[in-house]
């Protein structure tokens, strides 16, 4: 695999992991006892902290990559491991 593609991989795992880690560790003013400024949605953040994302995120797309250019090395998962269905009919006299 060149460094490109796990460059890429990498930033793919980051984006992911940035949006499913966003909402935890957030209060809303409710929440923290804070009082909204008028106008505000009720579902704001009282203190959003972006960079706690970027850490978060970062170490959890390093830990992913990680393990994906693992399996990718060493063959722990293929594909022929996750084929539920099995091979489709026909399948083999189509690709002779």
């Amino acid at each position: 695999m060149q460094i490109t593609s796990i460059i890429a991989i990498y930033f793919l795992f980051w984006v992911m992991s940035a949006f499913v880690l966003l909402p935890f560790g957030v209060q809303t003013s409710d929440e923290a006892g804070i009082a909204k400024v008028p106008g505000q949605a009720d579902s704001a953040p009282a203190n959003f902290q972006p960079w706690k994302v970027v850490r978060r995120a970062t170490v959890l797309a390093a830990i992913l990559c990680g393990l994906y250019v693992a399996n990718y090395i060493n063959g722990w998962v293929t594909v022929d491991d996750i084929n539920i269905f099995g091979t489709p009919p026909g399948f083999e006299e189509a690709a002779s």
